[in-house]
């Protein structure tokens, strides 16, 4: 279940290759993200479904098998207590397929990512004043 050669337009396409029971865990990982960060725009980056919100958020994408899910570093230190039941590593986490997903853990470090992206933002707004 490697993923294609061909490149999607975007996460819908990349959601309807893979099997239908991997493509239920990707539709509801894609509806958490959205949930938690309401104003982020989606778009593939990396081959990847992205989500960006003044800058990078988050990616996910799918393996034969687990699911990866890309929070950047900081993500995954942050929540490194949490996600000590999965493999890590510098920015990413890999959710056993097959397992359940913490859905809401992933809202978590979402959430902490939009906040952590708007302060940045907001950090280079004051230093050009």
């Amino acid at each position: 279940m490697e993923q294609q050669t061909i490149i999607p337009k975007s996460i819908d396409e990349y959601i309807l290759q893979y099997p239908q029971e991997i493509q239920e865990i990707l539709k509801t990982l894609r509806k958490v993200i959205k949930e938690s960060a309401p104003n982020a725009e989606e778009k593939i980056s990396y081959g990847m479904p992205t989500f960006v919100l003044n800058g990078n958020l988050v990616h996910f994408a799918a393996f034969k098998n687990h699911i990866g899910f890309y929070p950047t570093p900081s993500g995954i230190n942050t929540f490194k207590q949490e996600l000590s039941g999965y493999k890590t590593s510098k920015g990413a986490v890999q959710f056993p397929i097959g397992k359940p997903i913490p859905y809401v853990l992933i809202s978590k470090i979402v959430k902490f990512r939009v906040d952590e992206n708007k302060s940045k933002t907001e950090g280079k707004i004051k230093k050009k004043k």
